[in-house]
């Protein structure tokens, strides 16, 4: 009686490290003799393997599967099965077989919800089983090497081990000890400006005072540098007390909450009874409070306005100065944790400003324009430009900086602005600061007679100092050997002409970007009363006469820049001030008097203002420029 091939015993799987010696057996019944072929994974006949035992020695993991037939072409396969190679050191040349872990689970710390993997690998002939457990307890159907955990919580940590074992002997891995790692703590939520406005003010020519050489280029190079960080930038040189207080109104109207509000002042300046003030350059010698803007009002006002951070920044003098006269009325604002002061020096103490190489720069805002631009809360900033400026051999002893702040809140500089949801009010904010900060277009003017043409372009220096480019764009047969020669009507002050002026002040001047034929420069275009023209005069000669010959051309540009603010409207003179204080036409046509101290190459100069009775008799070092009337050692 015929039976059909039927397989009593399957080949096992086995485990075990590269080039060991594996035996595969298959038992099986049927009727007659049965024949025996086995394949590897590719399905292909092993050579030689027409036995019941199949023995191989792999370098590499391999399948394999047993036909088993009889002569009555009745077959069966056996189930697949597997060599796995795990080329691990460690194992004893006397190993027969029984589990031997190779790769132990590791100890982890997670976080709450993310997943975590143990492994745990072992040698065995045949291969192990595997089964997990935590703190004691079996993990159902946790029966392979790796185990996965998804979504980590309290009820998945503790000791993990597993156990292996097949028909020789039962191993345990070592313990892996899952933690809870402690929950992230919630991102600071991102601080950010609804706009970022600065008011910087400079005043270097002084008509009563020492005059001062740094202001333009630190006023200059600190507007860049906040510009670079988002900030709507007015930047003025030389103004008097009225025209502080107009500039100061105008950027006050510039803030409103979510603001970023910069003010900053270079020039002279001191201290009486706690408070700070800033002098102006028609203030009269001796000044007193009334001649000059008092610091804590202008807080006090920028207060008002509920702006997010208000700073000021101050490279000038703090001495203390008795004087007889009323204290500014200043009410104390409420507590909004949003001010921030920066000093250039402690109390009773000047600020020095240097000349060295040709630049000129107050040692303050030396260190200032260094930092200013770091992503770091802003009296952290503050703090470096201290540290750096207790480092300078120049003033180490005489110059520290003293930094004042309320702040509850990281804030920086270079905070972003969120202009969502405050579109009215950065439409308005705008159109304020584009008053005093767009440029005349680019014009171009035909001179018909000789038919020559010349472009004027326009650059910003300061928000009250414009230069004018003029170029010729096209040659003329009737005209040759041509030069221009520009005016003002009215005619502006130069402030950069004076003797003493260095040459890096002067390189500001030159627009890298033109190649100009003539240049003018003006100046302190706050004083503007009505529009300005410029005047272009052409020289040439003719080509057919050979006559010399001059045509002109006049442009009305309006109240360019600052002018448009019309921050110095007249006003009536009080006849009792008028041997103290400078009328604007004065002020229009100012020189270089015979008491400006500049600095010599490599020494510092205090930024303190001088006795005019005191100026001749004394020499122009640090200790010589004490005021007479202004002097708390008086």
């Amino acid at each position: 009686m015929r039976t059909e091939v039927i397989i009593l015993q399957q080949p096992m799987s086995v485990c075990v490290p590269p080039n060991h010696e594996v035996t595969l057996r298959v038992q099986a019944i049927g009727t007659g003799a049965l024949n025996y072929q086995w394949f590897d994974k590719q399905q292909t006949e092993v050579a030689g393997g027409t036995e019941p035992v199949l023995t191989v020695s792999l370098q590499i993991s391999g399948k394999y599967i047993c036909r088993v037939s009889d002569l009555y072409c009745n077959y069966q396969f056996t189930e697949w099965v597997k060599v796995r190679i795990l080329d691990e050191p460690g194992v004893s040349h006397t190993w027969k077989g029984e589990p031997h872990i190779v790769i132990h689970p590791i100890s982890q710390t997670v976080k709450p919800g993310e997943t975590f993997t143990l492994k745990c690998k072992a040698l065995g002939k045949p291969a192990p089983a595997y089964k997990w457990y935590r703190n004691g307890r079996i993990l159902p159907k946790q029966t392979t090497e790796t185990l996965r955990i998804e979504n980590a919580s309290v009820d998945t940590v503790g000791s993990y081990l597993c156990a292996v074992s097949n028909i020789l002997e039962e191993r345990w891995s070592e313990a892996a000890e899952i933690e809870m790692a402690p929950p992230d703590p919630k991102p600071e939520p991102t601080l950010m400006a609804t706009d970022k406005v600065a008011l910087l003010i400079g005043n270097l020519n002084y008509n009563n005072h020492p005059g001062l050489m740094a202001p333009t280029m630190d006023v200059h190079e600190l507007a860049n540098l906040l510009q670079q960080l988002g900030f709507r930038v007015v930047s003025l040189l030389d103004l008097t007390l009225q025209e502080m207080q107009t500039a100061i109104d105008k950027f006050l109207q510039l803030l409103d909450r979510g603001v970023y509000a910069v003010f900053y002042y270079a020039g002279h300046g001191y201290e009486h009874s706690g408070r700070n003030y800033l002098v102006a350059i028609d203030a009269p010698r001796p000044y007193r409070t009334e001649n000059c803007v008092c610091v804590q009002k202008v807080m006090h006002n920028m207060q008002n306005k509920k702006a997010q951070l208000n700073i000021i920044l101050l490279d000038t003098c703090r001495k203390w100065y008795k004087q007889k006269g009323p204290l500014s009325d200043i009410k104390p604002s409420a507590p909004l944790g949003n001010t921030v002061y920066g000093y250039a020096t402690s109390e009773d103490a000047e600020a020095f400003e240097v000349q060295d190489g040709g630049k000129s720069s107050g040692i303050f805002t030396k260190y200032l324009n260094k930092h200013v631009l770091k992503p770091e809360r802003v009296t952290h900033v503050l703090e470096q430009v201290s540290v750096d400026l207790g480092k300078d051999p120049l003033v180490r002893g005489r110059q520290v900086v003293e930094i004042r702040h309320t702040l509850t809140e990281p804030r920086a500089l270079t905070d972003p602005v969120r202009t969502s949801g405050h579109t009215m009010e950065l439409c308005r904010r705008d159109a304020c600061w584009k008053q005093a900060n767009v440029l005349p277009c680019r014009r171009s003017l035909d001179f018909q007679y000789c038919g020559v043409k010349v472009e004027l372009s326009f650059s910003a220096l300061f928000s009250n100092v414009l230069v004018v480019f003029a170029s010729l764009k096209n040659s003329s047969t009737m005209a040759q050997d041509c030069s221009l020669i520009l005016e003002s009507e009215p005619q502006m002050q130069d402030i950069f002409s004076g003797s003493g002026r260095s040459e890096e002040m002067d390189s500001l001047l030159v627009n890298s970007g033109e190649t100009p034929d003539c240049t003018l420069r003006l100046c302190c275009l706050q004083r503007l009363q009505g529009p300005l023209v410029i005047k272009v005069t052409l020289h040439y000669t003719h080509t057919q006469t050979k006559e010399r010959l001059t045509e002109s051309r006049e442009l009305d540009i309006g109240r360019p820049l600052i002018a448009s603010c019309k921050l110095n409207q007249m006003k009536p003179v009080d006849r009792r001030q008028e041997s103290r204080v400078h009328t604007v036409d004065h002020m229009s046509n100012i020189r270089y008097s015979h008491h400006q101290n500049h600095p010599r190459p490599g020494r510092p100069c205090t930024r303190k203002a001088e006795n005019r009775l005191q100026s001749s008799a004394k020499s122009s070092s640090m200790s010589s420029n004490e005021p007479e009337e202004n002097d708390e050692n008086e």
